[in-house]
């Protein structure tokens, strides 16, 4: 009986220590204007029911995406998870006094170790590559319309999705128009352009041309109707012909590098600086952030937030809000005519960069004890149907462990030692599947991107490995639990 009541009490204290933090400590995520840092009434949050529903199994996950430095935060994450494997090794190790049993625990505990690899970095494929259920903007405004100015698909050398797939996208976290700006070219793009413009009224986000071209920084061009090759162009060259098709530029990421100065882009007569971009990391140094932002406002210089999407990496979290009264009713060349000329005219007062807020700023120093706090402040965002789902859930596997647990037919049947190795090749049989389906897409596309044969190379490789690893603990334990048996 003393069995049943100890996991109980854990229970009752994880749901408590749930509650307190979500409802005692409560940090509401809002959107925030990234220029001002001032919250954007107009927009609001919006959970889907499978995000609710599977809660504990994509929220946390979602939430380390959305770190400021996700990578880095979430190899911390799996260091620790590793450290503690070891420390329970070492203690539980010295607990044996057989010679031969406690070299044998030791010997299952590196393949655990190994196999704990393997699933972190199956994790880590999903939340890098699947697009996971993350909370969706909700534009509550009269006349804001959300608009991304920087994305790529596979005709980038960088890129990991389609043109359709990006739109899709871009419709699921509630844009009202993107431009696609792959890097170095735009043939592509004008061709997918005049396909939307011949089937209006199109489904979904308007769709406009722009490339993302490789000078001494990053440009992106915008508003582009023409082809041509800026291989081999300055940056002089690339900004003049893209005024020759009325267009706009922004200097991307400039912070990323810092190959020109400022001045330089001002002189040559760009329209304006990113000064957020989710590619990267999320908080550049604020101190950098305060001279692009003041030095843009001295030299009246439009500010913009990039997205920057290629495919994968973090989900959706800055959004440009152009302000274009009676977008719904204005034909798709006349809404690109309305964005571009807020960009020319540089007129900030009719453009917002909206970021996603749910945790205080913090700056790259100490991360490796980043993932408790981390933890901690995931909790502190949940609504009460979130927490309900969490508890809904803890009970659930509660339940199924006492009644396992009180049956000894039951106990026999079903064995933790399993658990690992089972998530191992299932983990396995999604990054062959993945790796396999990646290799189909590059024959596509296979001059424009490497990333489908890299990646998918890789992934290949390691769910062989993984799988490998999986199955042969597996068998050794089921052996093992047979034999005991």
């Amino acid at each position: 009986m003393q069995i049943q009541k100890s996991p109980l009490r854990w229970v009752a204290a994880l749901i408590a220590a749930i509650v307190v933090t979500s409802f005692f400590f409560h940090f509401p995520i809002t959107i925030v204007n990234a220029v001002t840092g001032a919250q954007v009434p107009e927009f609001g949050i919006h959970l889907s029911t499978w995000r609710i529903v599977f809660e504990p199994f994509v929220g946390l996950l979602l939430f380390f995406n959305q770190s400021f430095y996700a990578i880095k935060e979430f190899g911390s994450l799996l260091f620790w998870i590793l450290f503690l494997i070891v420390i329970y090794s070492i203690v539980e190790s010295l607990r044996i006094s057989d010679g031969r049993v406690r070299r044998r625990f030791l010997f299952s505990q590196v393949f655990q170790l190994l196999l704990t690899m393997g699933i972190g970095f199956v994790v880590f494929v999903i939340v890098i590559f699947i697009p996971l259920p993350n909370n969706v903007i909700v534009n509550h405004s009269k006349n804001l319309v959300l608009v991304t100015t920087h994305s790529h698909t596979d005709y980038s050398h960088d890129g990991l999705i389609t043109e359709q797939e990006l739109k899709e996208w871009h419709d699921r976290n509630g844009f009202d128009a993107f431009f696609i700006t792959d890097h170095n070219n735009h043939s592509r793009t004008l061709e997918f352009v005049k396909a939307q413009l011949a089937h209006q009224p199109s489904n979904g986000p308007e769709v406009f041309a722009g490339e993302e071209f490789s000078g001494s920084n990053h440009l992106s061009l915008l508003g582009l109707k023409r082809e041509f090759r800026t291989k081999g162009f300055n940056d002089a060259t690339a900004i003049q012909q893209t005024r020759v098709d009325s267009g706009a530029v922004i200097v991307n990421h400039w912070f990323d590098g810092e190959h020109q100065s400022m001045e330089y882009y001002r002189d040559l007569g760009v329209d304006g600086f990113e000064i957020e971009n989710t590619a990267t990391d999320k908080r550049y140094d604020r101190k950098l952030y305060q001279r692009i932002r003041e030095f843009c406002m001295t030299n009246h210089l439009i500010m913009l937030g990039g997205l920057d999407y290629h495919g994968y990496g973090s989900a959706c979290s800055i959004w440009n809000a152009f302000e274009v009264p009676d977008w719904k009713n204005l034909d798709a060349r006349a809404k690109e005519v309305a964005i571009l000329k807020i960009l020319k005219t540089r007129d900030q007062s009719k453009l917002r960069i909206l970021l996603y807020n749910d945790r205080t700023y913090y700056d790259s120093k100490n991360l490796l004890f980043g993932p408790p706090l981390t933890i901690l402040n995931y909790f502190r965002t949940l609504n009460f149907l979130q927490v309900l789902s969490w508890i809904g859930w803890i009970l659930l596997f509660a339940f199924i462990k006492v009644r396992i647990r009180s049956n000894a037919a039951l106990e026999k049947r079903f064995s933790c030692d399993l658990l690992v190795p089972m998530a191992g090749i299932l983990g396995a049989l999604f990054l062959l599947v993945l790796g396999i389906t990646y290799h189909r897409s590059n024959q596509v596309v296979e001059d424009f991107t490497k990333m489908y044969l890299e990646y998918g190379s890789l992934l290949l490789k390691i769910g062989a490995a993984l799988l490998v690893l999986s199955s042969v603990v597996a068998w050794f334990r089921m052996k093992r639990k047979l034999g005991n048996e």
